[in-house]
């Protein structure tokens, strides 16, 4: 009898409560959030030029936006490496370098609401507004020419420019400003309700 109630206890599911982030974490990360997204304002890094970086706070925030964005830039030349292996169309070959760097956080972000981690989810928002504002800095430099260059690209080589073939393809290029500018303000958008939401799950008395 004892053996069976031993085998139930370390058997049975702890309650979903028990999976979610304490309040002194949640509060942890709408801070970092929030200070991350005030910082990303303020250094803008995708528009300013190479410079010499003179601050601690500066440094650090360099140090968190490279990891993003170099591991953004591996699931990216992942979406076009899946079409190496796949026989796919030149268009949805290089589309999907964009589609898989957009649907890697959201992917994160669904997954952790479906197991009712709303920080998490929040958190995914936030990666993928950085990716959609990202994108938006490439979007911008399409008319710049067919071939990217190796100081711009994820793989230091020249290599083709996504969006000028996407462009120059769909007959959009003319609408680059717009096209690109909507995709920042969404990304920028996404990372503002990922904050709010963050504040008020951290202040939230649910549990």
């Amino acid at each position: 009898m004892n053996k069976l109630k031993f085998s139930y206890l370390f058997s049975k599911k702890k309650p979903e409560q028990e999976r979610q982030p304490t309040f002194n974490a949640k509060k942890t990360a709408l801070v970092f959030f929030t200070l991350f997204f005030l910082l990303y304002l303020n250094y803008k890094p995708y528009e300013s030029a190479p410079h010499q970086i003179a601050s601690v706070t500066e440094y650090l925030f360099t140090i968190y936006r490279f990891i993003i964005v170099q591991t953004l830039g591996i699931v990216h030349e992942g979406g076009h490496g899946v079409c190496y292996i796949l026989p796919c169309p030149q268009f949805i070959m290089i589309a999907m370098g964009t589609l898989l760097q957009w649907g890697f956080p959201l992917g994160i972000a669904y997954y952790y609401k479906k197991q009712g981690n709303m920080m998490a989810f929040f958190a995914g928002l936030f990666i993928l507004g950085i990716s959609m504002d990202h994108t938006a800095w490439y979007m911008s430099t399409a008319h710049e020419g067919a071939i990217l260059s190796a100081h711009k690209s994820f793989l230091g080589v020249d290599a083709m420019h996504d969006f000028h073939y996407i462009f120059s393809t769909l007959g959009v290029m003319a609408y680059e400003s717009l096209i690109s500018g909507v995709t920042k303000v969404t990304g920028h958008l996404l990372m503002v309700g990922a904050v709010i939401g963050m504040f008020f799950e951290a202040f939230s008395n649910k549990n």
